[in-house]
């Protein structure tokens, strides 16, 4: 199988245009032409459809398509890999992680990281499930690690589960809730301030405070910036819903207590790695994966 004429074939689904096909392939158009038909007469399949000014995949074409975008990859990272190995490196890995990650895991996890494999080199891309997972379609990361929770399930993804973290109500030393035990309603009146991955349902929320039928709960600040989060509660009256590791410092040194609330049913995240089926990572994607994976099981995800 010629690697090198797959490239064009992918090139051609991309464009569905021979001339800029064949710009991106940097060829003529007639050499760009004659590829496509000596891959197809290699086959024995057309692969597609040439009308006046419209190029289009055949069914057979989609078939190889996707088949040819999976070895070019992997192509690419036999050679990342053979290179990193001879020159004894773990080379570098783009890689994803969602807002709750980042305030929690991800310091724990970058520091054992660097400690241990100083070499490798990280760019690490942070946004919401939905954001990561187009990354990661566009090989513009390796893999993302990020609430899953919400994340359809699709054969393509390889979804590895590392733990949830349950959200408890926060407020600040001195605050006039601290203290005593409370109701939701009592809670509300001060207003939250919450990550969207772990706000509760606001129809679960009305009922509970026992609002009238059809009306939503109102949340006062919802934000996936914890460092703002954290802010508004430390500054404010503001009753904060965050995880137990995302607040682990403002608890220890006593800025923020943990409030007891009767009725909060914030649900638990539920945290995982997510790389495309089938695609094999570099080695510095592994060594990341393996930190992460220990950080979440060191806070007790």
């Amino acid at each position: 199988m010629n690697l090198r004429r797959l490239s064009h074939v992918v090139a051609l689904a991309d464009t569905l245009h021979f001339a800029r096909a064949a710009e991106v392939a940097h060829l003529s158009q007639p050499a760009f032409s004659r590829s496509i038909q000596a891959i197809e007469s290699d086959l024995g399949i057309r692969l597609f459809e040439r009308d006046v000014g419209d190029v289009r995949p055949t069914p057979a074409g989609e078939f190889v398509i996707e088949r040819a975008r999976k070895l070019l990859f992997e192509a690419r990272c036999l050679q990342r890999d053979v290179d990193l190995y001879r020159d004894s490196q773990l080379g570098e890995t783009p890689f994803g992680v969602g807002p709750l990650l980042t305030a929690t895991l991800m310091p724990r996890a970058l520091v054992a990281l660097r400690r241990q494999h100083p070499q490798v080199a990280l760019r690490m891309e942070v946004g919401n499930w939905v954001q990561l997972l187009e990354s990661l379609r566009n090989e513009n990361i390796e893999f993302f690690a990020a609430d899953v929770r919400d994340m359809p399930r699709d054969a393509a993804l390889d979804i590895q589960l590392i733990g949830g973290q349950p959200a408890e109500l926060y407020v600040r030393a001195g605050h006039p809730l601290a203290g005593r035990k409370h109701t939701l309603q009592e809670v509300w009146a001060y207003g939250l301030a919450v990550p969207k991955l772990l706000s509760p349902s606001k129809v679960d929320l009305a009922a509970l405070l026992g609002l009238p039928e059809g009306q939503e709960a109102t949340i006062a600040l919802e934000c996936d910036n914890y460092g703002l989060l954290k802010t508004v509660a430390l500054t404010t009256d503001t009753v904060l819903g965050a995880t137990n590791a995302a607040v682990r410092e403002e608890l220890e040194s006593g800025a923020l207590v943990r409030l007891v609330v009767q009725g909060w049913l914030s649900p638990p995240s539920s945290t995982g790695i997510v790389r495309l089926r089938g695609r094999t990572s570099s080695p510095a994607a592994k060594a990341a994966i393996a930190a992460i994976v220990r950080a979440a099981g060191e806070i007790n995800v």
